[in-house]
């Protein structure tokens, strides 16, 4: 038996192998995905999801699609950094320095925009569709939601929901370069430049200020809901249990603030039991997010890390997340 749900992707780099294990395992159990909400590596694994159901294909592909990511060839630098190649430390400040980024990211825009491509999504536009019941402003009904942070604004971005107020069309904005732009880790990925009527925006990673939006469909104007929202987390709920990680100079300095940025924008969602009983969480271990040199062993463990993960919370939801009197989907 079919049912619909909306699905919601946490950010996690190269871990986002986990979210498409635990996507599988809920298809599997006849879990259709009317929209998808992103961040980072979720966007990359919603994305594909959002065009392969547009087209009628099969949930199995995805995970044969993600084996084909090159994740060493997404490290791409400039020509001023390949210079540098034999002294990389050197090579990553050249590009920080430069462009912000010690890598472009025009790898993994432009093999997505291939995949998606072959999916017959190329914009947004290929993602619309028609949802009488939605609760959403008119205009905003798409299969795919992906966060942002505008650092020239200083806030959070849902694309494609926000181009609209940034002068920008929509339905013309090309799928991979909003995913790009949700997945550019500071520092290490250039983040993406974008006119609109604000003047240039910078956007970078979206898991900075909503890796896990969660709430994004949840309805707004009181009735019930159609469908749950499930959600797929790379993290534990048992975060107040993690060990510390000490600071031992600038770079641990900067990737703990980095740290402490995301999870600060996620407490809500990790103490709220709404939230936490519609969540699964694929906690992938012994593998770090910017892990770029995965061997197969490893993508098949984290593979079956979010698949196992989303077994689990079938067995333990077999009809599905209990709605709460809050306003969701």
């Amino acid at each position: 038996m079919q049912r619909s749900a909306d699905l919601v992707l946490e950010g996690g780099g190269v871990k986002g192998i986990a979210l498409v294990g635990a996507a599988v395992a809920l298809a599997e159990h006849g879990y259709r995905f009317e929209r998808i909400a992103g961040s980072s590596a979720g966007a990359l694994v919603g994305a594909i999801i959002a065009a392969m159901q547009q087209r009628g294909e099969s949930m199995d592909r995805v995970d044969d699609i993600m084996r084909t990511v090159d994740y060493r060839a997404m490290l791409d630098r400039r020509r001023g950094g390949r210079l540098l190649r034999w002294w990389p430390r050197a090579a990553d400040a050249w590009g920080v320095l430069f462009h912000l980024g010690a890598y472009r990211g025009a790898h993994l825009q432009r093999w997505l925009a291939g995949v998606l491509g072959d999916l017959g999504v190329r914009t947004f536009g290929d993602l619309r569709f028609d949802d009488p019941g939605t609760s959403l402003a008119p205009g905003l009904s798409y299969r795919l939601v992906t966060t942002a942070s505008d650092l020239s604004r200083q806030r959070v971005m849902y694309l494609p929901w926000d181009l609209a107020a940034y002068g920008r069309d929509a339905d013309a904005f090309p799928v991979a370069r909003a995913v790009r732009a949700s997945a550019a880790i500071p520092f290490l990925f250039e983040p993406v430049r974008m006119k609109s009527s604000f003047g240039l925006s910078t956007l970078a990673d979206g898991s900075l200020l909503r890796s896990y939006p969660v709430e994004a469909f949840d309805r707004t104007d009181g009735r019930p809901s159609r469908w749950p929202t499930i959600g797929v987390r790379l993290s534990s709920p048992a975060g107040e249990r993690a060990k510390a990680k000490p600071v031992t100079g600038p770079v641990s300095l900067l990737m703990n603030l980095i740290f402490t940025t995301v999870d600060s924008t996620q407490i809500r969602h990790v103490s709220d039991p709404v939230d936490v009983d519609r969540s699964i969480f694929a906690k992938p271990r012994g593998v770090r997010w910017t892990d770029f040199d995965l061997t197969p062993e490893q993508q098949q463990s984290l593979y079956e890390a979010g698949h196992t993960a989303a077994q689990r919370w079938v067995a333990k939801h077999p009809e599905g997340p209990v709605l709460s009197p809050r306003a969701l989907p």
